[in-house]
Protein backbone atom coordinates (compact mmCIF):
# COMPACT_ATOMS: atom_id res chain seq x y z
CA UNK A 1 0.00 0.00 0.00
CA UNK A 2 3.17 1.93 0.55
CA UNK A 3 3.65 2.16 -3.14
CA UNK A 4 0.39 3.14 -4.41
CA UNK A 5 0.42 5.85 -1.17
CA UNK A 6 3.98 7.12 -2.69
CA UNK A 7 2.62 6.81 -6.68
CA UNK A 8 -0.18 9.20 -6.28
CA UNK A 9 1.66 11.73 -3.92
CA UNK A 10 4.04 12.19 -6.21
CA UNK A 11 1.76 12.60 -9.18
CA UNK A 12 -0.12 15.24 -7.34
CA UNK A 13 2.89 16.93 -5.92
CA UNK A 14 4.26 17.08 -9.34
CA UNK A 15 0.94 18.54 -10.58
CA UNK A 16 0.72 20.97 -8.16
CA UNK A 17 4.20 22.24 -8.50
CA UNK A 18 3.91 22.90 -12.04
CA UNK A 19 0.44 23.99 -11.96
CA UNK A 20 1.73 26.54 -8.95
CA UNK A 21 4.77 27.94 -10.96
CA UNK A 22 2.50 28.70 -13.78
CA UNK A 23 -0.05 30.62 -11.64
CA UNK A 24 2.38 32.30 -9.95
CA UNK A 25 4.14 33.22 -12.75
CA UNK A 26 0.76 35.14 -13.91
CA UNK A 27 0.20 36.42 -10.89
CA UNK A 28 3.48 38.32 -10.93
CA UNK A 29 2.61 39.86 -14.24
CA UNK A 30 -0.33 41.22 -13.35
CA UNK A 31 1.38 42.64 -10.56
CA UNK A 32 3.83 43.95 -12.85
CA UNK A 33 1.05 45.59 -15.11
CA UNK A 34 -0.52 47.01 -12.38
CA UNK A 35 2.43 48.80 -10.91
CA UNK A 36 4.14 49.87 -14.52
CA UNK A 37 3.08 53.38 -14.31
CA UNK A 38 4.99 53.57 -11.31
CA UNK A 39 8.06 51.89 -12.49
CA UNK A 40 8.56 52.50 -15.90
CA UNK A 41 10.39 55.93 -16.35
CA UNK A 42 11.50 56.31 -12.94
CA UNK A 43 15.46 55.74 -13.22
CA UNK A 44 15.01 53.14 -11.16
CA UNK A 45 17.91 50.64 -11.50
CA UNK A 46 17.01 46.79 -12.32
CA UNK A 47 17.66 45.97 -8.39
CA UNK A 48 15.35 48.55 -7.04
CA UNK A 49 12.14 47.00 -9.56
CA UNK A 50 13.11 43.44 -8.29
CA UNK A 51 13.01 44.03 -4.66
CA UNK A 52 9.66 46.08 -5.26
CA UNK A 53 8.44 43.06 -6.46
CA UNK A 54 9.89 40.30 -4.33
CA UNK A 55 7.98 42.78 -1.31
CA UNK A 56 4.98 42.13 -3.11
CA UNK A 57 5.15 38.37 -3.91
CA UNK A 58 3.91 37.05 -0.73
CA UNK A 59 0.59 38.71 -0.85
CA UNK A 60 0.33 36.86 -3.88
CA UNK A 61 0.31 33.68 -2.52
CA UNK A 62 -3.27 33.61 -0.43
CA UNK A 63 -4.43 32.86 -4.01
CA UNK A 64 -2.45 31.13 -5.94
CA UNK A 65 -2.35 28.36 -3.40
CA UNK A 66 -6.22 27.65 -3.18
CA UNK A 67 -6.52 27.89 -6.92
CA UNK A 68 -3.70 25.65 -7.44
CA UNK A 69 -5.02 22.97 -5.29
CA UNK A 70 -8.04 23.12 -6.73
CA UNK A 71 -6.10 22.60 -9.93
CA UNK A 72 -3.98 19.95 -9.22
CA UNK A 73 -6.59 17.81 -7.74
CA UNK A 74 -9.11 17.60 -10.41
CA UNK A 75 -6.00 17.58 -12.94
CA UNK A 76 -4.60 13.78 -11.11
CA UNK A 77 -7.62 12.69 -10.03
CA UNK A 78 -9.26 13.13 -13.93
CA UNK A 79 -6.38 11.63 -15.21
CA UNK A 80 -6.39 8.57 -13.05
CA UNK A 81 -9.91 7.95 -13.72
CA UNK A 82 -9.80 8.45 -17.11
CA UNK A 83 -6.44 5.44 -17.31
CA UNK A 84 -8.84 3.25 -15.22
CA UNK A 85 -6.28 3.42 -12.56
CA UNK A 86 -9.11 4.28 -9.88
CA UNK A 87 -11.01 1.14 -11.44
CA UNK A 88 -7.97 -0.78 -10.88
CA UNK A 89 -7.80 -0.26 -7.33
CA UNK A 90 -11.44 -0.60 -6.37
CA UNK A 91 -11.39 -3.96 -7.87
CA UNK A 92 -8.28 -4.64 -5.46
CA UNK A 93 -10.38 -3.61 -2.42
CA UNK A 94 -9.03 0.17 -2.26
CA UNK A 95 -11.51 2.74 -1.69
CA UNK A 96 -11.46 6.11 -2.91
CA UNK A 97 -10.86 7.37 0.74
CA UNK A 98 -7.94 5.07 1.18
CA UNK A 99 -6.45 6.59 -2.43
CA UNK A 100 -6.62 9.83 -0.54
CA UNK A 101 -5.36 8.98 2.57
CA UNK A 102 -1.85 10.18 1.80
CA UNK A 103 -2.91 13.45 0.35
CA UNK A 104 -5.28 14.47 3.06
CA UNK A 105 -2.11 14.27 5.33
CA UNK A 106 0.08 16.22 2.48
CA UNK A 107 -2.83 19.16 2.38
CA UNK A 108 -3.28 19.67 6.33
CA UNK A 109 1.01 19.73 6.47
CA UNK A 110 0.32 22.64 3.54
CA UNK A 111 -2.61 24.22 5.47
CA UNK A 112 -0.46 24.41 8.50
CA UNK A 113 2.19 25.80 6.88
CA UNK A 114 0.07 28.47 4.61
CA UNK A 115 -1.30 29.40 7.85
CA UNK A 116 2.35 29.98 9.46
CA UNK A 117 3.46 32.03 6.18
CA UNK A 118 -0.20 34.30 6.13
CA UNK A 119 1.11 35.08 9.63
CA UNK A 120 5.02 35.76 9.81
CA UNK A 121 6.22 36.33 6.25
CA UNK A 122 3.07 38.33 4.68
CA UNK A 123 3.36 40.47 7.15
CA UNK A 124 6.79 41.48 7.27
CA UNK A 125 6.80 41.59 3.48
CA UNK A 126 3.85 44.00 3.83
CA UNK A 127 5.66 46.32 6.29
CA UNK A 128 9.02 45.72 3.80
CA UNK A 129 6.74 46.72 0.85
CA UNK A 130 5.26 49.67 2.66
CA UNK A 131 8.35 51.59 3.63
CA UNK A 132 10.36 50.34 0.45
CA UNK A 133 7.80 52.54 -1.31
CA UNK A 134 7.65 55.08 0.68
CA UNK A 135 11.51 55.70 0.29
CA UNK A 136 10.73 55.30 -3.60
CA UNK A 137 8.66 57.71 -3.05
CA UNK A 138 11.28 59.91 -0.55
CA UNK A 139 13.98 59.60 -3.70
CA UNK A 140 11.17 59.64 -6.38
CA UNK A 141 7.85 61.94 -5.04
CA UNK A 142 6.16 61.73 -8.22
CA UNK A 143 5.38 57.69 -7.70
CA UNK A 144 3.90 59.18 -4.72
CA UNK A 145 0.84 60.37 -7.33
CA UNK A 146 -0.20 58.45 -9.81
CA UNK A 147 -1.94 60.25 -13.04
CA UNK A 148 -5.78 60.06 -13.81
CA UNK A 149 -6.72 58.68 -10.52
CA UNK A 150 -7.14 59.83 -7.14
CA UNK A 151 -4.47 58.81 -4.68
CA UNK A 152 -4.92 58.37 -0.67
CA UNK A 153 -1.90 60.01 1.49
CA UNK A 154 -3.16 60.20 4.97
CA UNK A 155 -6.17 62.49 4.79
CA UNK A 156 -5.09 64.06 1.27
CA UNK A 157 -7.20 62.43 -1.66
CA UNK A 158 -4.99 63.99 -4.59
CA UNK A 159 -5.44 63.57 -8.10
CA UNK A 160 -3.77 65.36 -11.25
CA UNK A 161 -3.98 65.37 -14.92
CA UNK A 162 -0.58 65.42 -15.78
CA UNK A 163 2.87 65.13 -14.47
CA UNK A 164 5.94 66.50 -16.41
CA UNK A 165 9.75 67.34 -15.88
CA UNK A 166 12.43 65.15 -16.11
CA UNK A 167 11.56 63.51 -12.74
CA UNK A 168 7.53 64.11 -12.97
CA UNK A 169 7.71 66.25 -10.31
CA UNK A 170 5.60 69.09 -11.93
CA UNK A 171 1.71 68.57 -12.31
CA UNK A 172 -0.62 70.09 -13.73
CA UNK A 173 -4.50 70.10 -13.20
CA UNK A 174 -4.12 69.16 -9.48
CA UNK A 175 -7.61 68.18 -7.60
CA UNK A 176 -7.63 67.57 -3.66
CA UNK A 177 -10.02 66.60 -1.18
CA UNK A 178 -8.91 66.98 2.11
CA UNK A 179 -10.87 64.94 4.66
CA UNK A 180 -11.08 66.99 8.17
CA UNK A 181 -9.33 65.19 11.18
CA UNK A 182 -12.17 65.41 13.76
CA UNK A 183 -14.00 62.74 11.22
CA UNK A 184 -17.24 64.88 11.04
CA UNK A 185 -16.91 64.21 7.66
CA UNK A 186 -16.20 67.35 6.33
CA UNK A 187 -14.61 67.93 2.80
CA UNK A 188 -12.93 70.71 1.05
CA UNK A 189 -11.54 70.64 -2.03
CA UNK A 190 -9.08 72.74 -2.84
CA UNK A 191 -8.07 72.77 -7.49
CA UNK A 192 -4.69 73.96 -8.65
CA UNK A 193 -3.57 74.74 -12.38
CA UNK A 194 -0.06 74.05 -11.13
CA UNK A 195 1.75 72.36 -8.59
CA UNK A 196 5.40 71.16 -7.64
CA UNK A 197 6.36 67.85 -5.63
CA UNK A 198 9.25 68.40 -2.90
CA UNK A 199 10.87 66.15 -0.91
CA UNK A 200 13.82 64.51 1.10
CA UNK A 201 15.31 61.25 1.56
CA UNK A 202 16.25 62.18 4.82
CA UNK A 203 12.32 63.26 5.68
CA UNK A 204 8.88 61.56 5.72
CA UNK A 205 7.13 64.82 4.69
CA UNK A 206 6.67 65.43 1.12
CA UNK A 207 5.49 69.27 0.34
CA UNK A 208 3.16 69.75 -2.52
CA UNK A 209 3.37 73.11 -3.51
CA UNK A 210 0.17 74.69 -5.56
CA UNK A 211 0.06 77.69 -7.49
CA UNK A 212 -2.66 79.82 -8.94
CA UNK A 213 -5.88 77.72 -7.27
CA UNK A 214 -9.10 78.47 -5.40
CA UNK A 215 -10.40 75.62 -2.71
CA UNK A 216 -14.25 75.18 -1.33
CA UNK A 217 -14.34 74.74 2.42
CA UNK A 218 -17.75 73.44 4.08
CA UNK A 219 -18.99 74.97 6.97
CA UNK A 220 -20.87 73.61 9.71
CA UNK A 221 -23.01 76.76 11.08
CA UNK A 222 -24.46 76.57 14.97
CA UNK A 223 -28.30 76.60 13.88
CA UNK A 224 -29.23 73.06 13.27
CA UNK A 225 -31.54 74.62 10.74
CA UNK A 226 -29.27 76.31 8.63
CA UNK A 227 -26.82 73.50 8.01
CA UNK A 228 -29.66 72.17 5.44
CA UNK A 229 -28.53 75.05 3.26
CA UNK A 230 -25.19 73.24 2.97
CA UNK A 231 -23.08 76.67 2.81
CA UNK A 232 -19.77 76.75 2.06
CA UNK A 233 -16.56 79.25 2.15
CA UNK A 234 -14.61 79.91 -1.17
CA UNK A 235 -10.95 81.45 -1.75
CA UNK A 236 -8.62 82.01 -4.10
CA UNK A 237 -4.79 81.83 -3.74
CA UNK A 238 -1.57 82.43 -5.61
CA UNK A 239 0.72 80.22 -3.70
CA UNK A 240 -0.39 77.33 -1.17
CA UNK A 241 2.43 74.63 0.17
CA UNK A 242 0.80 71.39 1.54
CA UNK A 243 2.33 68.66 3.81
CA UNK A 244 1.79 65.19 3.40
CA UNK A 245 3.74 62.35 5.80
CA UNK A 246 4.50 59.74 3.67
CA UNK A 247 4.20 57.35 6.51
CA UNK A 248 0.62 57.30 5.73
CA UNK A 249 0.62 56.56 2.13
CA UNK A 250 -1.65 53.98 1.18
CA UNK A 251 -0.15 51.60 -1.36
CA UNK A 252 -1.97 50.16 -4.25
CA UNK A 253 -3.39 46.23 -3.67
CA UNK A 254 -3.46 44.78 -6.76
CA UNK A 255 -5.77 41.81 -5.57
CA UNK A 256 -8.42 44.30 -4.08
CA UNK A 257 -8.21 42.15 -0.90
CA UNK A 258 -6.20 44.02 2.19
CA UNK A 259 -7.76 46.42 4.34
CA UNK A 260 -5.65 48.75 5.45
CA UNK A 261 -1.72 48.79 5.96
CA UNK A 262 -2.04 48.56 9.40
CA UNK A 263 -3.84 45.14 9.60
CA UNK A 264 -1.92 43.81 7.08
CA UNK A 265 1.39 43.98 8.98
CA UNK A 266 0.35 42.56 11.81
CA UNK A 267 0.21 39.01 13.05
CA UNK A 268 -1.99 37.17 15.07
CA UNK A 269 -0.73 38.31 18.44
CA UNK A 270 -0.37 41.55 17.46
CA UNK A 271 -3.83 41.69 15.88
CA UNK A 272 -5.39 40.11 18.88
CA UNK A 273 -4.02 42.58 21.42
CA UNK A 274 -4.81 45.89 18.81
CA UNK A 275 -8.50 44.25 18.93
CA UNK A 276 -8.66 43.86 22.47
CA UNK A 277 -6.98 47.55 22.77
CA UNK A 278 -10.15 49.20 20.22
CA UNK A 279 -12.84 47.55 21.49
CA UNK A 280 -11.74 48.68 25.06
CA UNK A 281 -11.67 52.32 23.59
CA UNK A 282 -14.85 51.66 21.36
CA UNK A 283 -17.08 50.47 24.02
CA UNK A 284 -15.23 53.45 26.27
CA UNK A 285 -16.17 56.46 23.76
CA UNK A 286 -19.90 55.33 23.27
CA UNK A 287 -20.45 55.09 26.96
CA UNK A 288 -19.03 58.54 26.95
CA UNK A 289 -21.50 59.41 24.42
CA UNK A 290 -24.75 57.69 25.96
CA UNK A 291 -23.82 59.59 29.49
CA UNK A 292 -23.25 62.96 27.42
CA UNK A 293 -26.22 62.93 25.83
CA UNK A 294 -28.43 61.83 28.80
CA UNK A 295 -27.08 64.91 30.64
CA UNK A 296 -27.72 66.79 27.76
CA UNK A 297 -31.85 65.96 27.71
CA UNK A 298 -31.70 65.56 31.86
CA UNK A 299 -33.12 62.23 31.15
CA UNK A 300 -31.68 59.96 34.14
CA UNK A 301 -29.55 56.74 32.99
CA UNK A 302 -28.42 54.22 35.05
CA UNK A 303 -24.66 55.32 35.98
CA UNK A 304 -25.48 58.77 35.78
CA UNK A 305 -26.11 61.07 38.76
CA UNK A 306 -29.34 62.77 37.18
CA UNK A 307 -32.15 62.82 39.07
CA UNK A 308 -35.48 61.00 38.23
CA UNK A 309 -38.56 62.97 37.31
CA UNK A 310 -40.87 63.06 39.97
CA UNK A 311 -43.86 60.38 39.42
CA UNK A 312 -46.53 62.75 40.16
CA UNK A 313 -45.40 65.32 37.68
CA UNK A 314 -44.72 62.38 35.14
CA UNK A 315 -47.85 61.08 35.47
CA UNK A 316 -49.67 64.15 33.85
CA UNK A 317 -50.55 64.99 30.84
CA UNK A 318 -49.40 68.38 30.44
CA UNK A 319 -46.74 69.31 32.38
CA UNK A 320 -46.53 72.85 31.52
CA UNK A 321 -50.37 73.76 32.55
CA UNK A 322 -48.99 75.39 35.95
CA UNK A 323 -46.85 77.43 33.45
CA UNK A 324 -47.54 81.43 31.86
CA UNK A 325 -47.72 81.37 28.35
CA UNK A 326 -44.26 83.40 28.75
CA UNK A 327 -42.71 80.69 30.71
CA UNK A 328 -44.06 77.91 28.29
CA UNK A 329 -42.43 80.30 25.21
CA UNK A 330 -39.14 80.67 27.06
CA UNK A 331 -39.12 76.55 27.67
CA UNK A 332 -39.91 75.81 24.00
CA UNK A 333 -36.96 77.79 22.84
CA UNK A 334 -34.95 76.06 25.30
CA UNK A 335 -35.88 72.71 24.06
CA UNK A 336 -35.43 73.34 20.73
CA UNK A 337 -32.07 75.01 21.33
CA UNK A 338 -31.45 71.66 23.14
CA UNK A 339 -32.47 69.38 20.33
CA UNK A 340 -30.54 71.48 17.95
CA UNK A 341 -27.43 70.76 20.10
CA UNK A 342 -28.27 67.32 20.73
CA UNK A 343 -28.74 66.67 16.60
CA UNK A 344 -25.34 68.37 16.00
CA UNK A 345 -23.39 65.95 18.62
CA UNK A 346 -25.15 63.18 17.45
CA UNK A 347 -24.08 64.39 13.87
CA UNK A 348 -20.62 64.69 14.82
CA UNK A 349 -19.68 61.65 17.47
CA UNK A 350 -21.25 59.43 14.75
CA UNK A 351 -19.36 60.09 12.05
CA UNK A 352 -16.06 58.79 14.40
CA UNK A 353 -17.89 56.05 16.17
CA UNK A 354 -18.51 54.42 12.42
CA UNK A 355 -15.15 55.29 11.52
CA UNK A 356 -13.82 53.57 14.64
CA UNK A 357 -16.32 50.60 13.75
CA UNK A 358 -14.94 49.99 11.10
CA UNK A 359 -11.23 50.41 11.48
CA UNK A 360 -12.19 47.48 14.23
CA UNK A 361 -14.09 45.13 11.87
CA UNK A 362 -11.08 45.59 9.37
CA UNK A 363 -8.51 44.40 12.16
CA UNK A 364 -11.21 40.88 12.62
CA UNK A 365 -10.88 40.25 9.19
CA UNK A 366 -7.48 40.32 8.70
CA UNK A 367 -7.37 37.98 12.04
CA UNK A 368 -9.79 35.71 10.34
CA UNK A 369 -8.18 36.08 6.81
CA UNK A 370 -4.89 34.22 8.81
CA UNK A 371 -7.20 30.97 9.07
CA UNK A 372 -9.40 31.30 5.84
CA UNK A 373 -6.16 30.80 3.65
CA UNK A 374 -5.75 27.46 5.55
CA UNK A 375 -9.04 25.96 5.69
CA UNK A 376 -9.38 26.90 1.72
CA UNK A 377 -6.28 24.70 1.53
CA UNK A 378 -8.76 21.86 2.24
CA UNK A 379 -11.70 22.65 1.22
CA UNK A 380 -10.17 22.84 -2.11
CA UNK A 381 -9.00 19.73 -2.38
CA UNK A 382 -12.22 18.31 -1.51
CA UNK A 383 -13.71 19.84 -3.80
CA UNK A 384 -11.25 19.07 -6.38
CA UNK A 385 -10.27 15.16 -5.68
CA UNK A 386 -13.99 14.25 -6.13
CA UNK A 387 -14.82 16.32 -8.76
CA UNK A 388 -11.90 14.58 -10.69
CA UNK A 389 -13.25 11.68 -9.91
CA UNK A 390 -16.37 11.92 -11.31
CA UNK A 391 -15.60 13.82 -14.52
CA UNK A 392 -12.56 11.05 -15.40
CA UNK A 393 -11.37 13.92 -17.38
CA UNK A 394 -7.36 15.28 -16.82
CA UNK A 395 -5.59 17.13 -18.83
CA UNK A 396 -5.98 21.56 -19.40
CA UNK A 397 -8.95 21.01 -20.79
CA UNK A 398 -12.59 20.93 -18.86
CA UNK A 399 -10.70 20.44 -15.28
CA UNK A 400 -9.29 24.60 -16.27
CA UNK A 401 -13.13 25.36 -16.93
CA UNK A 402 -14.33 23.63 -13.80
CA UNK A 403 -11.43 24.87 -11.75
CA UNK A 404 -12.09 28.79 -12.98
CA UNK A 405 -15.58 28.65 -11.77
CA UNK A 406 -15.26 27.86 -8.77
CA UNK A 407 -12.24 29.83 -7.44
CA UNK A 408 -14.48 32.75 -9.24
CA UNK A 409 -17.41 31.62 -6.99
CA UNK A 410 -14.89 31.55 -3.97
CA UNK A 411 -13.28 34.57 -4.78
CA UNK A 412 -16.15 36.79 -4.95
CA UNK A 413 -17.87 35.44 -2.30
CA UNK A 414 -14.78 36.37 -0.67
CA UNK A 415 -14.70 39.73 -1.32
CA UNK A 416 -18.37 41.06 -0.93
CA UNK A 417 -18.46 39.22 2.51
CA UNK A 418 -15.04 41.06 3.48
CA UNK A 419 -16.82 44.21 1.78
CA UNK A 420 -20.12 44.24 3.56
CA UNK A 421 -18.26 43.29 6.81
CA UNK A 422 -16.00 46.15 6.44
CA UNK A 423 -19.08 48.24 6.42
CA UNK A 424 -20.42 46.33 9.36
CA UNK A 425 -23.57 45.29 7.42
CA UNK A 426 -22.94 41.81 8.65
CA UNK A 427 -20.32 40.60 11.47
CA UNK A 428 -16.46 40.14 10.50
CA UNK A 429 -16.44 36.24 11.40
CA UNK A 430 -19.49 36.01 8.98
CA UNK A 431 -18.00 38.04 6.32
CA UNK A 432 -14.83 36.13 6.84
CA UNK A 433 -16.18 33.12 6.00
CA UNK A 434 -18.55 33.44 3.44
CA UNK A 435 -17.35 31.59 0.52
CA UNK A 436 -16.28 29.02 2.65
CA UNK A 437 -20.03 28.58 3.94
CA UNK A 438 -20.81 28.33 0.74
CA UNK A 439 -18.34 26.11 -0.66
CA UNK A 440 -18.29 23.81 1.82
CA UNK A 441 -21.88 21.83 1.37
CA UNK A 442 -20.31 21.65 -2.52
CA UNK A 443 -16.63 19.93 -1.02
CA UNK A 444 -18.97 17.37 1.24
CA UNK A 445 -21.92 16.73 -1.63
CA UNK A 446 -18.83 15.81 -4.39
CA UNK A 447 -16.95 13.64 -1.76
CA UNK A 448 -19.84 11.77 -0.90
CA UNK A 449 -21.06 11.10 -4.64
CA UNK A 450 -17.67 10.58 -5.64
CA UNK A 451 -17.47 7.81 -2.61
CA UNK A 452 -20.47 6.13 -3.90
CA UNK A 453 -20.03 5.99 -7.20
CA UNK A 454 -22.28 9.00 -8.38
CA UNK A 455 -22.17 10.87 -11.27
CA UNK A 456 -22.10 14.45 -11.16
CA UNK A 457 -26.07 15.01 -11.89
CA UNK A 458 -28.49 12.28 -11.49
CA UNK A 459 -30.25 12.23 -14.69
CA UNK A 460 -32.25 9.79 -13.78
CA UNK A 461 -34.30 11.69 -11.09
CA UNK A 462 -35.23 14.17 -13.66
CA UNK A 463 -36.01 11.69 -16.50
CA UNK A 464 -37.77 8.87 -14.40
CA UNK A 465 -41.02 11.04 -13.39
CA UNK A 466 -41.66 11.97 -17.01
CA UNK A 467 -40.94 8.26 -17.79
CA UNK A 468 -43.56 7.24 -16.12
CA UNK A 469 -46.09 9.69 -17.52
CA UNK A 470 -45.23 8.67 -20.94
CA UNK A 471 -45.97 5.13 -20.11
CA UNK A 472 -49.05 6.03 -18.37
CA UNK A 473 -50.45 7.99 -21.58
CA UNK A 474 -49.06 4.57 -24.16
CA UNK A 475 -50.66 1.98 -21.56
CA UNK A 476 -54.29 4.11 -22.28
CA UNK A 477 -53.97 4.36 -25.78
CA UNK A 478 -53.56 0.72 -25.84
Amino acid sequence: MKILDKYILKTFITVFLTVFIILFFIFVLQTVWLFIAELAGKDLDFILVLKFLLFAMPRIIPLVLPLSILLASIMTFGNLAENYEFAAMKSAGISLQRGMKSLIVFISLLSVLAFVFANNVIPYSEFKFINFRKNIAQRKPAMAIGVGQFNEIGNYNIKVDKKIGENGNQLKGVTIHRKSLEGNGLITVIKSENGKLISSENSNILQLVLYDGYYYEEVVPKNYNDRKRLPFAKATFKKEIINMDLSKLNPTDMNDQSVTNTTSMLNFSELKYTIDSLDKNYKKNVNSFVENIYQRTGIASKTSGVKKMPEKIAAKHDILASYTNLQKAQIYQIANSTISNIGYTIDSSSGELENNQKNLNSHWLALFDKFVIAYACLMMFFIGAPLGAIIRKGGLGLPIVFAVLIFITFHILNTFGKKVAEENEIAPVFGSWLSSIVLTPLAILLTYRATNDIGLINLDIITQPFQKIFKRIFSQQN
